[in-house]
């Protein structure tokens, strides 16, 4: 009995220290499980669900391996003109391949976004105003410029094989000196009037063009008419000249026939 007092007054403290300290922990859904023991990285991956570890040796760390959005905010950046501007945010939609997750955590960490999304957004944005006008950044180029991030994160991602796929990024306009932005919003009203005002113009070259071309054909189709008139008469004149044409010679027989019994019968009487 003494002995089992003894037993339970070592066991007991010991399960209490253990059950105190949590050696049950929970990978979530769409995370796996990454683990350092001692300090150093371990191989092994768990799969969302309950999982058990040593709590006084191992740290773990929950990388998500589903779609997610890392949200960059406040990136400065100047124009090849001097001009400071500033985007608001840039979302990144972006995947970690699951098979690839130990080996990046084992590469740049468990902030490898830091690196690779974070930071590498800020060079790409910097990178890019650095070489081009406030207009071209501004207007001329922004549409495209989504299209170019994803390029360059994609491609130093792939060749540093960090598992990261970049689905899509979308940009928010940046944010230009207020003089400076009034003086492009009247640049825009001024091509918009412009604008209004070509487009008008080009309606009202289109009626004329309409008209011009009405009048070729009312032109044409009267050419046409007076033509078909002119051989309708041109036919009737014809008709009535070979008509009296044929009168004069019916009359010349008639005469020649009537001068011919005319002779032969003065012929007759003399005999």
């Amino acid at each position: 009995m003494r002995n089992l007092n003894i037993a339970l007054a070592v066991v007991v403290p010991v399960i209490l220290v253990i059950l105190l300290n949590h050696p049950f922990h929970t990978i979530h859904e769409g995370h796996v499980g990454i683990y350092w023991r001692f300090g150093a990285l371990s191989n092994k991956v768990t799969e969302p669900g309950l999982h058990m570890h040593n709590p006084f040796a191992t740290r773990i760390a929950q990388v998500q391996v589903t779609l997610q959005t890392d949200t960059v905010r406040e990136i400065p950046c100047g124009t090849s003109g001097g001009v400071m501007i500033f985007f608001d945010k840039i979302e990144v939609v972006n995947l970690l391949n699951r098979s690839a997750a130990l080996n990046t955590i084992k590469l740049y960490g468990v902030d490898y976004d830091k690196i690779w999304i974070f930071d590498k957004i800020h060079h790409e944005i910097n990178q890019f105003c650095s070489k081009h006008t406030l207009r071209d950044v501004y207007i001329e180029k922004f549409e495209t410029l989504d299209e170019e991030l994803g390029k360059a994160l994609q491609r130093d991602c792939d060749l540093y094989e960090t598992g990261i796929k970049i689905i899509t990024i979308r940009v928010t306009k940046p944010r230009i000196p207020d003089a400076v932005r009034n003086n492009y919003e009247d640049v825009e009203k001024n091509k918009a009037r412009l604008l209004v005002a070509a487009q008008e113009q080009a309606v009202i070259s289109k009626k004329e063009e309409t008209l011009r071309i009405q009048e070729k054909i009312r032109a044409e189709k009267e050419a046409e008419i007076a033509k078909i008139n002119a051989e309708k008469e041109a036919a009737v004149t014809l008709i009535n000249a070979q008509s009296r044409t044929a009168e004069e010679e019916a009359r010349a027989n008639r005469a020649a026939l009537v001068s011919r019994i005319n002779l032969e019968m003065q012929l007759l009487e003399k005999e």
